[in-house]
């Protein structure tokens, strides 16, 4: 199983925070967000990772291989990280990944080792992490299900009252979907241009298809993303929470 962290943004709503620093290496108590990514996933088994860099690639590409020098790191550049969203920079990584088994991870947020387990142990072939307490906000990605539990619509324009909960931006998918996710990320990408969505466009249009993704109740474990300066604020103050 390897990890994809896609990594390219440039973090604007974080300003000045990142003028100089990529979001994931921003320390949240005294330790980067990307640190603690890697340290949960190695608590898992995942030993081979591919980073999709774009804004200060370098930064990240030599943070890493100084601080985890025996792990397997592929790093991929998005050389249009201005441009694009989530989407893009996961279809660059098709070549690694598509066919294969493997989780994949936004590299802005911060949650319990244990949500990692949860994904790999859930007898789901593809699932994500979803977040059902705390409230569920209007900008949020949301999940409405199915009667068998599988993934009906994942967007932000689900209807609050018929969601059962958010995205965190951790999700696992096996060889099949990942074939099948990657397919449909090349005409997306090549054929429409779309090049500037959320790549939750892609899994709805795999579930459209008939492919299932179910979602994996997080309950009371830690996780946030991280978006903002309250945000990392917030997180300053709640770290403490983390099982790490």
């Amino acid at each position: 199983m390897k990890a994809l962290i896609l990594a390219a943004g440039i973090a604007s709503r974080l300003r000045p925070l990142t003028d100089n620093t990529p979001k994931c290496l921003l320390e949240i108590a005294g330790e980067s967000i990307l640190s603690r990514m890697i340290v949960n996933l190695m608590n898992n088994g995942i030993r081979e990772f591919i980073v999709v860099t774009g804004y200060l690639n370098e930064m990240i590409e030599d943070y890493l291989n100084a601080n985890f020098r025996d792990l397997d790191f592929k790093f991929i550049y998005n050389d249009k990280y201005e441009s694009t969203n989530n989407i893009y920079s996961l279809w660059l990584a098709k070549e690694e990944t598509a066919g294969k088994d493997f989780l994949l991870l936004d590299s802005d947020i911060l949650f319990d080792e244990n949500i990692i387990s949860m994904l790999l142990n859930s007898g789901y072939k593809s699932c994500l992490a979803l977040r059902s307490k705390g409230g569920i906000g209007e900008e949020e990605i949301k999940v409405r299900a199915n009667s068998d539990n599988s993934i009906a619509e994942i967007s932000k324009v689900v209807r609050i009252d018929q969601a059962i909960g958010e995205s965190i931006g951790i999700e696992k998918f096996d060889e099949d979907f990942s074939s099948r996710l990657f397919d449909i990320l090349d005409n997306m990408i090549l054929e429409n241009e779309e090049v500037n969505i959320f790549y939750e466009a892609a899994f709805q249009n795999a579930i459209n298809d008939g492919n299932k993704i179910f979602p994996v109740d997080v309950g009371n474990l830690f996780c946030m993303e991280l978006d903002t300066i309250d945000d990392v604020n917030s997180a300053n103050t709640s770290a403490h929470l983390l099982h790490y």
